[in-house]
C-alpha cells in the first residue's frame, strides 16, 4: 500500500538534521496524516523518510524565559486544544485545532506539520498568523527564527530549508497577553472537510474596554498562503469598539484577499465571506475581551 524506499528514525532533532544532510532527497514524517496520504495516491511514492515521532523533545507546550509560549512542532491537535497554558492564554488556537478532521486525526496530526506542508486551508495557521507566531527552525548552523508571516513563500511552499526541520512555534508575550480572539471555519460541512474559508482574530482593547487599540486579521483560503489584514487592522486601530468600527475594519478587509475560484467556491463567494466571518470574529473577540457591543 505505501511505497517507501527507505525509513530513517531520528533520536534527537539534531540526528534529524544530519540524516536530511545525508539523504537529502528524504522528506521529514512526523503524525504522517499528509505524507502517507501522498504516498498512497503515489505523488511520491518510492521515498524515503526521515521520522522524528520519537523525540519527544518536540512535544509539549511551555514558556520561554521571556514569557513566550512555546509550542513543541510535534505537539499533536489534541493536545494543544487540551494544554492549560493553551486554555488560559490562547484558547482560540485549541478551537481553530478542534475543527481539524476527526478525533483520530487530531490524534496523530501535529500542529508543525499543519504549517510546515504550506498550504493556505491549514485551520491553525490563521490563528497563528493572527497571533504573530515565530517559526524555530533547526538546520546545520543551529537553531534560526522567522516570523510566520515570513515562513510562507507560495502555494504549498515554505521557507524551510531541505536539511532543516520545524522545532518549535513560539507566540510572543505581547501578542497574547491581554488580547482575545475568536476563530470562524466556513467549510461545506460541519466536520471532516477542508474549510472554504477561515478567518481569525486577535483583539487587544483599551483598558477601559471602550476602544481597540491593537486589532490582527487573519485569514485562510483567502489567497495562495495564510495572510494578514493590514487594511482592515489599519481601521479598526485606535477607534471604538463598536459595530461601526467593526463594519469598517470588515469592509476594508477584502483590499488585501485574492481567493481563487474553485469547486468549493467562487471568489466573489469568498470575498463576501471575507467581510461576513470578520464581523462575526472581531465582534466575538471585543466581547471575550469584556467590551460591550
Amino acid at each position: 500500500m505505501y511505497d517507501i524506499e527507505e525509513l530513517y528514525e531520528a533520536e534527537s532533532a539534531e540526528h534529524a538534521v544530519a540524516l536530511l544532510r545525508e539523504h537529502p532527497q528524504a522528506r521529514i514524517i512526523a503524525g504522517g496524516s499528509d505524507v502517507l496520504i501522498e504516498i498512497r495516491e503515489g505523488r511520491i511514492a518510492g521515498c524515503s523518510l526521515v521520522s522524528i515521532q520519537k523525540i519527544d523533545a518536540l512535544r509539549g507546550v511551555g514558556m520561554d524565559g521571556e514569557g513566550g509560549i512555546r509550542i513543541g512542532a510535534l505537539t499533536s491537535f489534541s493536545h494543544v486544544s487540551a494544554d492549560p497554558i493553551i486554555r488560559k492564554h490562547i484558547p482560540v488556537l485549541g478551537e481553530a485545532v478542534d475543527t481539524i478532521g476527526g478525533p483520530q486525526l487530531r490524534n496523530i496530526g501535529t500542529i508543525g506539520g499543519n504549517v510546515c506542508n504550506g498550504v493556505t486551508s491549514a485551520d491553525s495557521a490563521s490563528t497563528l498568523m493572527a497571533w504573530d507566531a515565530v517559526m524555530e527552525y533547526l538546520g546545520p548552523g543551529g537553531p534560526r527564527r522567522l516570523p510566520i508571516r515570513e515562513h510562507y513563500t507560495g502555494a504549498g511552499k515554505t521557507s524551510l530549508a531541505r536539511d532543516e526541520i520545524l522545532r518549535a512555534i513560539v507566540i510572543p508575550r505581547e501578542s497574547y497577553e491581554n488580547c482575545f480572539g475568536s476563530y470562524i471555519k466556513y467549510a461545506m460541512r460541519e466536520a471532516l472537510d477542508i474549510a472554504t474559508l477561515g478567518c481569525s482574530a486577535n483583539v487587544l482593547l483599551s483598558p477601559d474596554g471602550k476602544r481597540i487599540m491593537r486589532l490582527r486579521l487573519a485569514y485562510g483560503v483567502a489567497g495562495p498562503v495564510p495572510l494578514r489584514t493590514p487594511s482592515a487592522e489599519a481601521a479598526a486601530a485606535g477607534r471604538a469598539a463598536d459595530e461601526e468600527t467593526i463594519r469598517a475594519a470588515a469592509e476594508a478587509a477584502p483590499r488585501d484577499l485574492n481567493p481563487r475560484t474553485s469547486w468549493r467556491a467562487g471568489r466573489e463567494f469568498r470575498l463576501h465571506l471575507a467581510v461576513e466571518l470578520a464581523k462575526r470574529t472581531i465582534r466575538e473577540s471585543i466581547k471575550r475581551a469584556g467590551g460591550s457591543i
